[in-house]
């Protein structure tokens, strides 16, 4: 059994008129991204792997995970092809996972977030992935690379203003 917790990067600074993929989180981002950490770790998932695109928005975010499940920073496993990456990429990214890790957090961008977290359960739609939100599966199947065409069982979906 896999677990996949699917993650868009918390609230950035739409303020910032830098290059994008330097674009920070905001105060509510740095508030939020904690927080949904924290709400995960209360359901008792434990997260074996963080695998991020390395844009500053989402790199922020899996490092607060990190730091709520008391795991290294250094172990988050960037992959460049997360940043702004359309629904097929996951797909690819999560074929190349070790089987080693059985849950895995992924942190990404909209719109292929979006459109992604559509793809993987029939019944199951989100009109928009909001900042910070948590889209998470189960698969039965035990390698990471047959997840494309696993059976995937939906589990929950979080995000901050959900109360």
């Amino acid at each position: 059994m896999k677990t996949l917790l699917i993650i868009r990067h918390a609230k950035s600074d739409q303020g910032f008129f830098g290059n994008d993929f330097e674009r920070p989180l905001n105060d509510r981002g740095k508030r939020d991204a904690p927080e949904m950490a924290k709400r995960i770790r209360s359901r008792n998932i434990a997260i074996d792997a963080f695998v991020s695109s390395p844009a500053v928005r989402a790199k922020k975010t899996a490092e607060f995970f990190c730091e709520v499940y008391n795991q290294k920073l250094s172990d988050i496993i960037f992959i460049s092809s997360l940043y702004h990456a359309p629904a097929p990429e996951f797909y690819e990214v999560i074929r190349s996972l070790d089987d080693k890790y059985d849950t895995i957090a992924i942190f990404a961008h909209n719109p292929g977030i979006t459109y992604f977290v559509n793809e993987l359960v029939a019944n199951t739609r989100v009109d928009n992935m909001p900042t910070a939100a948590v889209f998470a599966i189960q698969m039965p199947s035990g390698q990471w690379k047959d997840f494309a065409s696993s059976k995937k069982e939906f589990l929950f979906f979080d995000y901050p203003k959900n109360n």
